[in-house]
């Protein structure tokens, strides 16, 4: 495989700084499952301040996040609403329906994002022959529809509609620090509404691995036993929980530099020919863009850029993503743009 000198294609391909990295070598330990990590519990009393929810968690990852939150909302045979584009719908293998034994009902939104009135028309009428509406599920930016930041008079509207149905509100909040970046809304009104939602700190926070799960404190203490039972429970976390510590102090005001790349990328291959997008819908750190017009399909525009040390992820058979993040600068976003031009030039001629 040819050298990447330019990864696009996630923000999870962020590595740890060299500061992230004395951090978490210093960071102060104990047994977590005891309560007696320091570091992990700093960690989850930050997170559950930044969203106003009583306590946190602290888990190995977002799906994990997802799956333990409809554990403890769901039983078998419930529903949930979430876009088309979800990632419980698309990207977590089917675990609603392997785990709780839930289904998922999806609303064909506009750009990863539904309308209250969409929400309310596919709760489920309650009758003995169908499923129980028990869920309303976004996903905060949503991914699929761009990194696109659902609004937060659309969340006040979608979450009375839950309580009005005593439905369960959640939020996977993978990219909700990117929306509070770019809207300039608190984290904590975005989550205001919520029953549950959880961070990502291995995203554009910068982290190698981990996210936080919060709400309740009756809901984190039964998030804790399915943690046991998922075999996501640890010991000394510390060591990897001082990376979020030290994301949520240092890397948040900084993902205004990934928006801003991100907008750069798009406004570079805007004008190439047989490239379709639209600058203007770029909302924070992703850029999704259409290849069809010009004779490649997405998987052939990504192994011509890899050969000129530039990876950006196939999304379909002919739609491409970009995530700009800590780990690219300005120069780079711009000559991966040169390179996509390079490749949309050589096929044109």
């Amino acid at each position: 495989m040819p050298s990447i000198e330019i990864d696009l294609y996630s923000d999870t391909q962020t590595r740890p700084t060299p500061a992230m990295r004395d951090a978490m070598a210093s960071a102060e330990v104990g047994d977590e499952q005891r309560g007696e990590d320091p570091t992990t519990n700093k960690l989850c009393e930050m997170a559950a301040e930044l969203l106003g929810k009583e306590a946190a968690v602290f888990l190995p990852s977002g799906t994990m996040c997802n799956q333990i939150a409809i554990l403890i909302h769901c039983r078998p045979g419930d529903d949930i609403i979430a876009d088309k584009t979800a990632h419980i719908i698309n990207s977590e293998g089917g675990g609603p329906a392997v785990f709780a034994g839930a289904s998922t009902r999806p609303i064909d939104g506009v750009r990863g994002i539904f309308s209250a009135e969409q929400a309310e028309a596919a709760i489920r009428k309650r009758r003995r022959h169908a499923p129980r509406t028990r869920m309303i599920e976004i996903e905060q930016t949503a991914n699929s529809g761009g990194g696109s930041i659902w609004p937060l008079e659309t969340i006040q509207a979608v979450g009375a509609v839950a309580k009005a149905h005593d439905l369960v509100l959640h939020m996977d909040g993978a990219r909700l620090l990117n929306a509070v970046v770019a809207s300039g809304v608190s984290a904590r009104d975005y989550a205001e509404p919520f029953d549950s939602l959880w961070l990502d700190l291995s995203k554009g926070l910068g982290c190698p691995v981990g996210a936080v799960l919060a709400g309740s404190a009756d809901f984190v203490e039964q998030a804790w036993q399915w943690k046991q039972r998922m075999g996501g429970a640890m010991r000394q976390s510390g060591s990897i929980a001082a990376a979020g510590v030290y994301a949520l102090e240092n890397n948040v005001d900084r993902m205004a530099e990934d928006h801003e790349n991100a907008q750069l990328f798009a406004d570079r291959i805007s004008n190439l020919p047989g490239v379709r997008i639209d600058p203007e819908k770029i909302e924070t750190n992703m850029v999704f863009f259409d290849v069809s017009q010009t004779g490649m399909t997405a998987a052939e525009v990504h192994e011509r850029l890899l050969e000129r040390g530039v990876r950006i992820g196939e999304n379909d058979r002919y739609r491409m993503r970009v995530v700009t993040h800590l780990d690219v600068t300005s120069d780079q976003v711009a000559r991966a743009a040169e390179a996509v031009r390079d490749v949309v030039m050589e096929a044109a001629a």
